[in-house]
């Protein structure tokens, strides 16, 4: 079970909600550029607020809801990417620039990333789990999406900054997430 409440826009402090048979949820998700922030004992369940329906999925096809959710998220931080550091993104080879604005029906394939600009790509599709060669890159060159399980695509959609993931500490109060 799992349950969203609207963020507040101001400094308004959050209680966490309770599970309706007490006690606090294990997991708290803000997402939707912080508009909303969603509570959950499991990584499914949190899933299952951002992809509705991915509960009554089949292991395989929500699988499927995972890679096509990580690309969607893929394009539009790319986007944003690009869009907030120009400058970067003019400092780039033609080649780096076509790939950092390219439509991703192929998920680009250079075998090393050494753009300015960050690159994000989504690890379905490269080795060892994909045909693609993964390519070299140095830092925090490229951003990688794992949408392998559940918990993989929220802790990595986490690191891209794409949403704010929380646990409870085991040893904590249940005030704390």
């Amino acid at each position: 079970m799992s349950t969203r409440i609207p963020n507040p826009t101001d400094d308004t402090p959050v209680s966490a909600p309770q599970r309706p048979e007490g006690g606090y949820y294990d997991l708290e998700l803000i997402y939707d550029a912080g508009r909303w922030r969603a509570y959950g004992d499991t990584p499914a369940e949190l899933l299952e607020l951002l992809l509705p329906g991915y509960q009554q999925q089949d292991a395989q096809q929500q699988y499927q809801a995972r890679i096509r959710a990580a690309v969607d998220v893929q394009v539009a931080l790319q986007a944003q990417l690009n869009s907030a550091n120009p400058e970067l993104v003019t400092r780039c080879t033609d080649e780096q620039r076509a790939i950092l604005v390219g439509d991703r029906d192929r998920p680009p394939a250079p075998e090393a990333w050494t753009a300015p600009m960050p690159l994000v790509l989504v690890t379905s599709f490269y080795e060892p789990d994909g045909e693609l060669g993964r390519p070299t890159a140095a830092g925090d060159a490229i951003i990688w999406l794992d949408p392998s399980n559940d918990w993989s695509l929220l802790e990595s959609l986490h690191r891209a900054g794409w949403i704010h993931l929380a646990r409870r500490a085991p040893s904590a109060p249940d005030t704390d997430i």
